[in-house]
């Protein structure tokens, strides 16, 4: 029977002493609640930082269930009335019904989605893939024009738009989309054409394809998660965009949501929070729904563009 020496079992945990500094097998004396408590820890300081961040929407929903004159009275979240005729009174409350205004804001952005997945693929495809004179220079005026706030370009665009007699329609909302005016979105789509190898594309060349049934069947398939990135970013912006659309919407008939909430507000007569408290708790529902079922999207489309 062979004989174990003590010697040789003790010298790999001399070893280990030497190496790491700490004496053999303390890693399996350390304590066992310390990992579950760091763990409560952390869940306990991101679920009282999200309840502090959520805390203004879920107030405004209880109060589109107050009586109007309780809504500053009371600044908690615990109903002790139950309202919910000013859903009722604030859909009819306005010169037109809430569905009209509803209505006009989904036309502008099914129209901006639509212009900005068109032209922003098509000039993110540009980019990425062909070769053409000063195509850094465009380049970099593209990524600078990012930088530049509404307010510098809106007087310009209020009045060439004013002598085209487009202002109180919809198309000054529309039509810079369809000219991939949103650099921002070109930027990505091109971050994430670069990311797709190039050998598909020399592939198909061998087969006799050109520039457009590359675009169309290859590259446009795996753009996928960049495209409803866009699609998505472009629904939230355009859907709570104030300020353009108080430009170029005067007429009540073609007033959008925000708009519309606007409106609720009367510096010449008393303001009815709680029916404007309703209508802002309706006309976030789309947002919520876009951003519930399009997450994965989402995710998927930033962490694969490349943007670091």
């Amino acid at each position: 029977m062979t004989k174990i020496d003590p010697a040789e079992t003790s010298a790999p945990l001399a070893t280990e002493t030497i190496v790491t500094g700490r004496p053999a097998g303390s890693e399996r004396r350390r304590n066992p609640f310390r990992k579950p408590l760091t763990s409560v820890v952390r869940h306990t300081l991101l679920i009282a930082l999200a309840a502090g961040m959520l805390y203004p929407v879920i107030w405004m929903v209880v109060s589109s269930l107050r009586p109007n004159e309780e809504i500053f009275r009371d600044p908690g979240i615990i109903l002790d009335s139950f309202e919910i005729q000013n859903y009722v009174d604030g859909w009819t409350a306005l010169t037109y019904p809430f569905n009209v205004y509803i209505w006009n804001s989904a036309l502008i952005v099914i129209g901006c989605i639509i212009g900005n997945l068109v032209s922003c693929s098509m000039a993110a495809y540009a980019f990425a893939r062909l070769q053409f004179t000063g195509k850094a220079i465009w380049f970099a005026v593209m990524l600078l024009s990012i930088m530049l706030p509404i307010h510098v370009i809106i007087v310009p665009q209020y009045v060439l738009f004013s002598q085209l007699g487009w202002i109180n329609t919809f198309l000054p909302l529309i039509v810079p989309k369809i000219l991939a005016t949103d650099a921002f979105f070109i930027f990505l789509m091109v971050q994430f054409i670069r990311g797709i190898p190039k050998e598909l594309d020399e592939a198909a060349r061998i087969d006799g394809a050109g520039h457009p049934r590359i675009f169309l069947q290859i590259i446009l398939p795996l753009m996928v998660p960049a495209l409803a990135t866009t699609a998505i970013f472009t629904f939230i912006w355009t859907w709570n965009d104030f300020f353009s659309q108080l430009i170029f919407l005067t007429k009540p008939e073609l007033y959008t949501v925000p708009l519309a909430l606007r409106s609720f507000e009367d510096a010449q007569s008393a303001t009815n929070y709680a029916q404007m408290f309703a209508m802002s708790v309706v006309s976030l529902i789309p947002i919520f729904l876009i951003f519930l079922f399009g997450q994965k999207f989402l995710i998927k489309g930033i962490a694969t563009t490349g943007i670091k």
